[in-house]
């Protein structure tokens, strides 16, 4: 029997369904889409289409790769985030709904037209960085990131974004010094405890990079080496924005007050867990 899109869409749900895959409908469509050369537009009116056998072979590759729960994001190389379509792959964390909280905080801070600086520490694949600058276009950014490879994802989504130009990538940990102030540092450290990373679902425990996820005993290393500094880092006035895992943003809003911050009360997701500490250096 000829397998049409329709057809080979319900078998990799039925696929990913058994192996446990939370979200089955999405990805057996992204990667029917992948794997056929085909869009959603196609499988949605036209859902009958025949399929070559090679189209077939293609996606059934695809899908046993997410049967050994490899991210869907890795598999086809791109992830939405904001506006933005991102490369991404394994030397990166693949950009997550609730860190577009992160975004909208410095947005709000930011007013739109002025020339505004903004690092981004820990900054894989450019997510939070070119969200931003993709919303101001008279800011630039610096984007500094411990490894080389995801440096690289980042340069390349600056390229294809058209924002390289306002881009500036650096190797390095958090205690570089980029030799200036700025008006907003966002980060998404690494903020799972050791102990609990191999607990994790297998997209995140086998697949994602544990330089970008290990936070150290607690979670919060990455917090304390990068809070201490926002007072040279920030100029007057200037917006401090963070992502923190759960149970985590009271400690991390202690931090930021014992620095000398202005605290604000910490950001919900839509899933009502303290997502974001944020606050400001005071003019």
């Amino acid at each position: 029997m000829t397998a049409t899109l329709v057809s080979l869409w319900t078998d990799v749900r039925q696929r990913l369904e058994a192996a446990g895959v939370d979200t089955p409908v999405l990805d057996a469509r992204l990667l029917v889409e992948t794997g056929a050369g085909v869009s959603r537009l196609d499988i949605v009116t036209d859902p009958r289409r025949s399929l070559t056998e090679s189209q077939v072979a293609a996606v059934d590759a695809l899908a046993r790769r997410r049967e050994r729960r490899e991210p869907v994001g890795h598999i086809i190389g791109r992830k939405h985030f904001w506006t933005l379509d991102l490369a991404i792959g394994p030397a990166v964390l693949i950009p997550r709904p609730e860190t577009e909280l992160v975004v909208e905080t410095v947005l709000e801070a930011i007013a739109p037209d002025p020339p505004a600086r903004v690092l981004d520490l820990g900054v894989g694949s450019g997510a939070i960085l070119l969200a931003v600058l993709s919303e101001r276009p008279n800011a630039t950014g610096v984007g500094v990131d411990l490894s080389a490879e995801a440096l690289a994802v980042a340069r390349a989504n600056a390229e294809a974004l058209g924002m390289i130009n306002r881009t500036q990538l650096v190797q390095g940990d958090w205690e570089i010094d980029p030799q200036e102030r700025f008006d907003a540092v966002v980060s998404n450290p690494p903020y799972i405890p050791t102990s609990d990373i191999d607990a994790l679902a297998p997209e995140v425990a086998r697949f994602e990079p544990r330089l970008a996820l290990d936070g150290g005993p607690d979670g919060l290393d990455a917090y304390r080496a990068i809070i201490p500094r926002l007072m040279a880092l920030l100029r007057p006035g200037g917006v401090f924005a963070f992502e923190v895992g759960q149970g985590q943003a009271g400690a991390v809003f202690a931090l930021a007050q014992s620095a000398g911050l202005s605290a604000e009360p910490p950001r919900r997701d839509l899933a009502g867990v303290p997502r974001v500490v944020w606050g400001r250096r005071a003019a």
